[in-house]
């Protein structure tokens, strides 16, 4: 891009920074079902990312259950990026859009490239959709791993729980 070329800016990922909490399901053909509590945050930079953190624990007990960081990367024309890394080895790549009709905003990626340690789960594909809409953030994840292919796995709705952020 040279200087003559207009910036990406956040655009409507700006309406995602905050922390976000809830409920939500998962499923999959290798595991049982399970409720899990979710805390999402998303943090502005100044730039034309988000920084973004998750978190999960069993909502029976409160046993931690997952967590993830990385970014989403606005690069104008509708087009974003997402790099999320997993402390169980995983690290996804994700390329797609991002729609503003109205209230509404819609987020759906899916992974161009995954890569995990040698002691991960290997996982194939991650397809990600985050909707704003009418004050809460609706999240879905569906995922090709250990052998299954693509098939949905998370979903959850959660609602701006704290003030927004921002990092330096």
């Amino acid at each position: 891009m040279n200087d003559s070329e207009p910036k990406p800016t956040l655009g409507p990922l700006g309406a995602l920074i905050g922390e976000w909490s809830g409920r939500g399901h998962g499923s999959y053909p290798t595991t049982e079902d399970f409720d899990y509590e979710e805390t999402i945050s998303f943090a502005s930079t100044g730039k034309a990312f988000l920084v973004y953190n998750q978190r999960t624990t069993d909502a029976r007990d409160g046993r931690p259950l997952h967590a993830e960081t990385g970014y989403l990367r606005s690069l104008g024309d509708g087009r974003v990026e997402m790099v999320v890394a997993q402390p169980t080895g995983v690290v996804e790549v994700d390329e797609g859009v991002v729609v503003h009709s109205g209230d509404v905003v819609d987020v759906k990626v899916a992974s161009s490239s995954v890569a995990f340690s040698s002691t991960a789960k290997a996982v194939d594909a991650v397809e990600r959709t985050l909707r704003l809409k009418d004050g809460v953030l609706e999240t879905t994840l569906a995922m090709a791993a250990v052998g299954v292919p693509l098939t949905h796995h998370l979903e959850s709705q959660l609602r701006r729980s704290g003030q927004t952020t921002t990092n330096a």
